[in-house]
């Protein structure tokens, strides 16, 4: 009796002992150009699992998450437990050869007009480069001397020079025997939290922008009358402060504004990632990223509120929204604050269980660094999570420069100790606080 007892409690519990489940990869064939194979699950904690003969981390609530190297070629991959083996088939294509493209000098000067605004000017032919010089307007005229690969190389003066892709420019009639553009005036107005300076032309020049400790310097070239005229601004900053530049007509308006400080003067927008049909990362247990993005903004909107904070939303539901309108909202709403809400995943890269989690922020301009360190100071003390650091990151929302951008990564979503963290009930509401109290602690200090 007691084995037939037995025999059923075994046969009773066996589908749920034996049905782990695996999230990523979807499919059982892939091919890819990635160096590693990323599998990501959820199964019973008391189950064995290996991948390739390598026992697999359970993590307490049934995730796990694993990567393998892959060679060129087909890559079989076995997982493996007490009571069920499934074969994945990756193809890693191999990497093309990659061959330095060379610097083709033109036979003298070719001159070009920007084709549309924000047209990244950069220091290096390479869109990898995170330093950009400036984001030309359209209509903007440049002087062109080589090319590589899908850059041109402006010529902007003997000592300088930058690099534009190939889409954002079209070539113009050469200008010789018609009047270089000449300089007609400069002024600088201060107001009480707030200094406007201009730079007349009589037509639209490149510039390039570097933001030093105490002042940012701005110039504008314009080689078509000398290869030495360059005409700088040396503009004084405030300690918080977010800057905007406008171009009409050959005038430059370069108005700076200090950030005020007290929250309640404070416009802040609150960015919930991804939404809609644009999921984000998955977690191991089936979470999706875009979810928890959304509970943790609205968490953050509910306790600035609190501290009497403007508070601007870029969705409050799930829908997909355009990086483009997210940016749009902030400038329409004249922001002095903006904060991307994510949560983080790993690429191309090895699974690392213990390092590859925590908190993690990005800024991308220098007023916006700041920021950053303190919310990942007080985000990662409240919400006990691992500081992953603050970085820098070229991403499109936390670009501008009219407001403090930074881009919060609260935790792994693939990560099976971080899912741990995002999957309690307060995880939300706790990052949300210690958001609120970095920001507060960098508008007050």
């Amino acid at each position: 009796m007691k084995r037939w007892l037995l025999f059923l409690i075994i046969f009773a519990l066996s589908p749920f002992v034996s049905a782990f489940e695996i999230v990523l990869p979807v499919e059982k064939e892939v091919v890819q150009a990635g160096d590693y194979a990323f599998f990501m699950g959820k199964a019973n904690n008391l189950e064995s699992i290996t991948i390739n003969n390598s026992r697999i981390y359970i993590a307490p609530n049934g995730a796990f998450a694993h990567s393998v190297k892959l060679k060129d070629g087909e890559n079989r991959i076995a997982v493996r437990s007490s009571y069920n083996t499934r074969i994945y088939k990756f193809y890693k294509t191999p990497k093309p050869s990659e061959k330095e493209e060379p610097v083709v000098e033109f036979n003298g000067f070719k001159y070009g007009v920007i084709k549309k605004d924000n047209i990244p000017l950069f220091n290096s032919p390479s869109y990898s480069e995170i330093k950009r010089l400036g984001q030309l307007f359209k209509g903007t005229k440049v002087v062109i001397d080589a090319y590589k690969g899908d850059f041109y190389r402006v010529f902007l003066s003997k000592d300088e020079c930058g690099w534009i892709p190939k889409q954002g420019v079209e070539f113009c009639d050469s200008r010789a025997g018609a009047n270089p553009p000449v300089f007609i005036n400069m002024n600088n107005t201060k107001y009480k939290n707030a200094s406007v300076h201009t730079i007349s032309f009589s037509d639209n020049l490149p510039y390039s922008l570097e933001d030093r400790e105490e002042e940012i310097l701005f110039k504008v070239y314009n080689p078509e009358l000398s290869e030495n005229s360059v005409y700088t601004m040396n503009i004084p900053k405030p300690e918080k402060y977010t800057y905007q530049i406008n171009l009409t007509e050959g005038n430059y308006t370069f108005k700076i504004n200090e950030i005020p400080n007290s929250i309640s003067d404070c416009t802040i927008v609150i960015d919930a990632g991804h939404g809609g049909d644009e999921k984000g990362a998955p977690g191991p247990l089936g979470d999706e990223e875009k979810n928890i993005n959304l509970k943790i903004a609205l968490e953050l909107q509910s306790v600035l509120r609190q501290l009497g904070a403007n508070v601007v939303m870029t969705r409050e539901c799930d829908g997909k929204i355009s990086i483009e309108d997210r940016v749009a909202i902030a400038k329409n709403n004249n922001a002095n604050i903006f904060v991307s809400i994510h949560l983080n995943s790993i690429g191309n890269s090895p699974m690392n269980i213990r390092n590859t989690r925590g908190t993690s922020v990005y800024y991308y301009n220098a007023n916006s660094e700041k920021l950053a360190k303190n919310v990942i100071e007080l985000t990662t003390k409240i919400a006990k999570t691992r500081n992953d650091r603050v970085r820098k990151g070229n991403y499109g929302v936390i670009r501008p420069a009219c407001y403090a951008g930074i881009l919060v990564e609260a935790a792994y979503m693939t990560n099976p100790m971080d899912s741990m963290l995002y999957q309690k009930a307060d995880f939300a509401h706790n990052v949300a606080e210690g958001i609120a109290q970095g920001i507060l602690k960098f508008i007050s200090n």
